[in-house]
């Protein structure tokens, strides 16, 4: 069977989005980065919409009829501004070592009101929580700790010098959300993947404490957001809360968020608010 077809791999979810949404992303401009062997970007063809791929290692691409372009995202994606419709980063966002400076370049690249869709293993799950209590990793039992002998995936030798990491940079919802925030995207859909058996397991026994935990710790700053008189930190507060209760976050074995472009990077520095006044400087 193939990945795309395998409801026990990203792929098929990924496939499924497309599918679901053809009517709306024909014509459409869609990036494909990391674009891996191709099989995304036929798809995203396949639906009547344009495929732009782009990835570290294109010599592994091998979809026929399309050509991938290399690219470093944290360097920048050879793509005017504002050029493309929607952007997919499958799998991608737990190999990137700067990650602020990746989602920065892909609002660059999306047009107002565009799309990106991220998919990437779920560092929020209850296995992955459980994990990293117990040794740092990301599955324990299964893997060793990130270490330099088993997290860097490929490299060049040449003088491009280019690194594939491996799962170095994995990171949960929460985390995610507010890169995506300081990068001027707004969370516009979660989209639910195959949930962990080990997590349905886990599951009662350690939500009543997840749940008391984080609701006390919810009416604590609440309570000290309304004396603030700011309301949007009230709104802020409750959407974190949301989200760390959220069982598909804690069972599904991938996140898949899709996010809105609301706000240019240019943009977003005055909308947020400092905790501090400053440093002393006038």
């Amino acid at each position: 069977m193939k990945h795309e077809d395998d409801p026990g791999s990203i792929k098929f979810h990924v496939k499924k989005f497309l599918l679901a949404n053809k009517e709306q992303f024909i014509g459409k401009k869609m990036v494909d980065f990391p674009a891996g062997n191709g099989i995304t970007s036929g798809i995203i063809r396949d639906i009547g919409a344009i495929p732009l791929p782009f990835d570290l290692f294109p010599e592994y691409f091998t979809m026929k009829g399309l050509d991938c372009l290399q690219a470093d995202a944290e360097k920048g994606i050879p793509l005017p501004p504002g050029s493309a419709d929607v952007v997919i980063c499958q799998e991608g966002m737990e190999h990137f070592q700067d990650q602020l400076t990746v989602l920065k370049e892909f609002n660059r690249v999306l047009k107002p009101g565009g799309s990106l869709l991220i998919t990437t293993p779920n560092y929020s799950n209850l296995r992955a929580k459980l994990s990293y209590l117990f040794s740092e990793n990301e599955r324990f039992l299964t893997f060793m700790p990130p270490n330099e002998k088993d997290s860097i995936w490929m490299k060049t030798g040449n003088d491009s010098g280019r690194i594939y990491f491996g799962h170095i940079f994995l990171t949960g919802i929460l985390r995610l959300r507010l890169l995506a925030k300081l990068s001027g995207f707004r969370i516009h859909k979660i989209h639910r993947t195959r949930a962990s058996s080990t997590c349905i397991v886990l599951f009662p026994f350690l939500y009543p404490w997840i749940l008391l935990i984080n609701w006390l710790a919810l009416k604590k700053n609440l309570r000290e957001a309304k004396s603030s008189g700011d309301p949007d930190k009230v709104k802020v507060y409750r959407e974190i809360y949301n989200l760390v209760i959220n069982p598909r976050f804690l069972i599904d074995k991938h996140l898949m968020v899709e996010f809105e472009k609301e706000a240019e990077v240019s943009e977003v520095a005055d909308r947020l608010t400092s905790r501090n006044s400053g440093f002393g400087l006038t």
